[in-house]
């Protein structure tokens, strides 16, 4: 086994998915804290699933790389969700079930019509071995671009979530800052998809937050433990999909998994102490 590992670390593709993991999973975790504070878990899932609509554009205006049109698309429905709830009334769910609903049937529609299914399969279950030097780039300035905006956002967004009238009193807009986090999330997700996939960014976000949540005893412990699982469980994720040859992002998402259900032990355990 510790051959098969060193002999790994001998390859340029894996060196360069063990460094995406590190950009990745962080940005993953960090994130996770603030939608499961804010109810956004159903957001992130549904950017990840719209974002089909937003590769299809590209491959309908011809971009060999769809990212651009991705992301752009993507923060659309960041403003599409926020504003619909601002301006119609609706509740958060039912905003995001209609534009997730809506996009992911204009993404079907463009794909199937055009033949893209095939050609963008693996933004479905992620590709994080085939990263290239130029993609680990991208991935560091979004790295570079996310801290400054969650430390922005963080204190803000928990204000806020004990209570609008609460954070309208501390001189913040609720509803921008709801925009912002949307984008946020929007852009760390579209950004993601390729390497992670579409059908298990969600639980990627929301594990390493969650299993943190059960340990931590303080916020800053939550905000710190949640980095070091998303992180544990990408690097495990990434030798062991090597090792047996499964897709990296859905074995990812298993070692988060198993460290949550050990976390719920941990819980039971304090709670039946003395």
């Amino acid at each position: 086994m510790m051959q098969s590992l060193s002999e790994m670390v001998r390859y340029g593709f894996f060196r360069r998915a063990l460094l995406a993991i590190l950009l990745i999973a962080p940005l993953l975790g960090a994130l996770g804290c603030l939608v499961l504070e804010t109810r956004m878990t159903f957001f992130s899932d549904a950017v990840g699933h719209a974002g089909l609509a937003g590769i299809a554009l590209g491959a309908l205006l011809g971009m060999q790389d769809p990212h651009l049109a991705l992301v752009g698309f993507s923060v659309l429905l960041a403003f599409a969700v926020t504003g619909s709830r601002r301006r119609a009334g609706l509740s958060f769910d039912a905003a995001i079930g209609i534009f997730q609903s809506t996009a992911v049937a204009l993404g079907v529609v463009l794909l199937s019509r055009h033949g893209g299914f095939s050609r963008f399969s693996r933004f479905l279950v992620g590709d994080l071995l085939s990263i290239v030097d130029a993609e680990l780039v991208r991935l560091g300035i979004l790295a570079l671009l996310f801290l400054p905006v969650w430390a922005l956002l963080f204190n803000r967004m928990l204000l806020s979530s004990l209570g609008e009238a609460l954070s309208r009193s501390r001189g913040h807009s609720p509803w921008r800052i709801q925009l912002g986090l949307a984008v946020l999330v929007a852009v760390v997700v579209a950004v993601s998809l390729q390497w992670v996939g579409v059908l298990v960014i969600q639980a990627l976000i929301v594990l390493p937050a969650a299993t943190a949540r059960n340990l931590a005893r303080s916020v800053r412990q939550w905000f710190w433990l949640s980095i070091a699982v998303g992180t544990g469980s990408g690097i495990l994720g990434l030798f062991g999909s090597v090792l047996i040859s499964t897709a990296t992002g859905a074995t990812v998402v298993l070692f988060a998994f198993l460290a949550f259900l050990g976390s719920l032990g941990v819980k039971r355990w304090r709670s039946a102490g003395p």
